[in-house]
């Protein structure tokens, strides 16, 4: 089973980017779409129904803002699209979908960047987030987690680790909290099987930072340590345009 995640950075602009054209080619079982920046009232039948997929989306209160989406090729048990009790649903940031062997979560985590209180509101839903990991963890059942988790882990995931350090999206408290959820019995399914530098999701628009390599890897799957031995591949796919950032995929053997 092949699933892929990407942050497309606005679904209607990437179609107009051959968005269509590249899903007939990679063909995934499971895609998973980030910052859709949809409304449902602007969604247009075209990027509703893709054959053979069947989709799902969840919509941000605030139009034309965030937004997640599933597309899959044999539709899921059940989506919810609340996450547990924290108030933070009005956002479209998550979906969590049951497909049978293990729940999928489409994640979009918040950027810390824009001020203190965003910084504040993304710790709380990685907080958040944890909690509800570990209680699917709790139950027996597999997680697979992806998404733009807007945060780079190690020094090895970015280009530039030291200007950045001061800078949300690396900054100590939030690589402590990926360091607690790996602790707390999750995989990063890309370093199981590529430990090597200068390998980067998400590149500035600014100042040719994609042709000259200046990114951050930003974007992740991860999975509960049980499921980790179903994961065959994981690979980044840089060679997919359309967006700032480029997707990720990985191979499952069930």
């Amino acid at each position: 089973m092949n699933i892929i995640s990407w942050n497309v950075n606005g679904l209607r602009a990437v179609s107009r980017k051959g968005f269509h054209e590249w899903i007939d080619v990679a063909s995934p079982d499971v895609l998973c779409v980030q910052e859709t920046k949809l409304s449902e009232d602007k969604l247009a039948p075209e990027l509703r129904e893709i054959a053979p997929y069947k989709s799902h989306f969840s919509f941000a209160d605030r139009k034309g803002y965030s937004g997640v989406a599933i597309y899959s090729k044999s539709a899921p048990v059940s989506v919810e699209t609340t996450l547990s009790f924290s108030g933070f649903d009005d956002e479209g940031r998550h979906q969590f979908a049951d497909f049978g062997d293990f729940i999928l979560a489409n994640i979009y985590f918040p950027n810390g960047r824009m001020s203190k209180e965003r910084l504040d509101y993304k710790l709380a839903y990685y907080e958040a987030f944890l909690e509800y990991a570990k209680s699917i963890r709790s139950q027996g059942r597999n997680l697979v987690v992806c998404g733009d988790v807007n945060t780079a882990h190690r020094e090895i995931d970015l280009a530039r680790p030291k200007e950045n350090s001061k800078v949300s999206g690396f900054l100590p408290v939030e690589r402590e909290w990926m360091d607690k959820f790996l602790d707390s019995g999750f995989v990063d399914t890309f370093r199981m099987f590529d430990d090597s530098p200068e390998k980067y999701s998400w590149w500035s628009q600014r100042a040719r930072a994609r042709e000259r390599n200046v990114g951050w890897r930003l974007d992740y799957f991860f999975v509960n340590e049980e499921f980790a031995p179903k994961v065959t591949r994981a690979s980044i796919v840089t060679d997919v345009i359309g967006s700032d950032h480029c997707p990720v995929e990985i191979e499952l053997d069930i």
